[in-house]
């Protein structure tokens, strides 16, 4: 089964590499851009077949890992089902 974490800052959060981003963009000619909010992207392949066993594996992970729970936020999506 293949899964997609999104981590993203929390709101509040200061986030200096999004507003750096911000910047780039509007000296490269990109005036239209209000504000922007960077993330990290993981793409998980993992053995389980059981979704609801697979989004709490992924949910723990996130968790204990790949999320920084005191100014993060995470989102698990299962991309392949059961009938994978």
């Amino acid at each position: 089964m293949k899964a997609v974490v999104t981590v993203t800052l929390k709101s509040g959060v200061l986030d200096p590499q999004g507003k750096a981003i911000q910047s780039a963009l509007g000296s490269l000619g990109f005036d239209g851009v209000g504000s922007i909010r960077q993330g990290k992207i993981f793409e998980i392949d993992i053995a389980e077949t059981d979704p609801a066993r697979a989004a709490s594996e992924l949910k723990d992970m996130a968790e204990k890992l790949l999320a920084n729970m005191v100014i993060e936020n995470y989102r698990v999506e299962l991309v392949q089902g059961m009938d994978e």
